[in-house]
């Protein structure tokens, strides 16, 4: 079978394809024909060596989606066809986030990735897709939705009436903006492209922020509120945006800390966030509940993945390429089978 691994870190030559045996399940184990994945800003990290010491080789990308071919000895949550998507940590399945449950985040932590065209995983470690959405839809899942989902959702207990930002028009920002949308949100969302701001309109966001021409966006924000500030704030910007998202949020609001796209080290004045109350909670993906939660409503509601391209196999380095250089409004996708 072909597998993609990382074979060295510092540049994308270093993702090479390879041939490999195929697996063979342990009892509690599944082999997934692996369909499709989706690319998300920790594997340019990963591939690029800047997301800490990893064991090589390494089989990449932790958001995957396909069929189930094999089952082994024990197995009782699936059976051969069933179509499912790979939770982003094998051993967060429910409860709060630990050390211990996050320790086996898939394609760079203790577990291999779903660059291939086979894996084999615990029975546990996948969900089940929404019988809507194809395999290229599900495999946009378990990271980019999850961790929206989580932070929106879970953590933020987002309801009819408030305002969400949401920082550029990646796939965590989508997601987010279609799941506030579903809970009767008012949603605003940035970007640096007038066009990428005309396809988040259509997708149903109620007011567009252009940070390049309007740079205290944080500004515009409250002018928008009507000088209150936002609810919510999804920051995936990390140290180059995190104080205009605390100046953007209203006294009592909340910022889910999710991403480091513009750096990870800032100064912080302490006192923007006691004086005013805001709650800054860190959103580290979420557990298998949580996924599955989300999937129902997914389902419910009959939402739609946003994806920008999809590339076949043989052009992994193509598709690493595209997410580096910024022109995605949405998800990458990779067809594996």
């Amino acid at each position: 079978m072909k597998t993609c691994e990382l074979q060295a870190t510092g540049n994308l030559n270093g993702l090479v394809i390879v041939d490999r045996p195929y697996p063979d399940p342990g009892p509690g184990q599944i082999v997934v024909k692996v369909r499709a994945v989706s690319l998300n800003y920790r594997d340019l990290l990963v591939a690029n060596g800047m997301y800490g010491r990893v064991a090589l080789p390494l089989v990449p990308v932790s958001d995957g989606a396909g069929e189930v071919m094999v089952v082994g000895d024990g197995v009782t949550r699936w059976k051969t066809g069933d179509r499912v998507a790979a939770t982003f940590f094998p051993d967060w399945i429910a409860g709060e986030m630990s050390a211990e449950r996050t320790r086996s985040a898939r394609g760079a932590g203790t577990t291999p990735g779903m660059l291939s065209e086979f894996v084999v995983v615990s029975e546990q470690s996948v969900v089940a897709i929404p019988s809507h959405l194809s395999f290229e839809e599900a495999a946009t899942l378990p990271c980019a939705a999850l961790t929206a989902w989580n932070a929106l959702i879970e953590q933020g207990q987002v309801h009819a009436g408030q305002t969400v930002v949401l920082l550029g028009t990646g796939g965590v920002s989508l997601f987010g903006l279609q799941f506030a949308r579903m809970h009767g949100a008012r949603t605003i969302i940035t970007s640096s492209s007038d066009d990428k701001l005309a396809k988040a309109r259509k997708l149903g966001a109620d007011e567009t922020i252009n940070y390049k021409t309007i740079p205290n966006w944080e500004e515009k924000v409250h002018e928008l509120t009507g000088g209150r500030g936002a609810d919510h704030v999804i920051e995936v910007g990390g140290a180059g945006t995190f104080a205009k998202s605390l100046r953007a949020t209203r006294s009592g609001g909340n910022i889910a800390l999710i991403g480091v796209l513009a750096g990870v080290a800032a100064e912080l004045k302490v006192t923007d966030i006691l004086m005013r109350g805001l709650r800054v909670q860190g959103i580290y993906v979420g557990s298998r509940d949580m996924f599955e939660r989300m999937n129902r409503a997914i389902s419910q509601h009959g939402l739609k993945p946003v994806i920008d391209l999809v590339f076949p196999f043989d052009q992994v380095h193509k598709a690493y390429e595209y997410l580096h250089s910024g022109q995605h409004f949405g998800k990458v996708v990779i067809q594996v089978g």
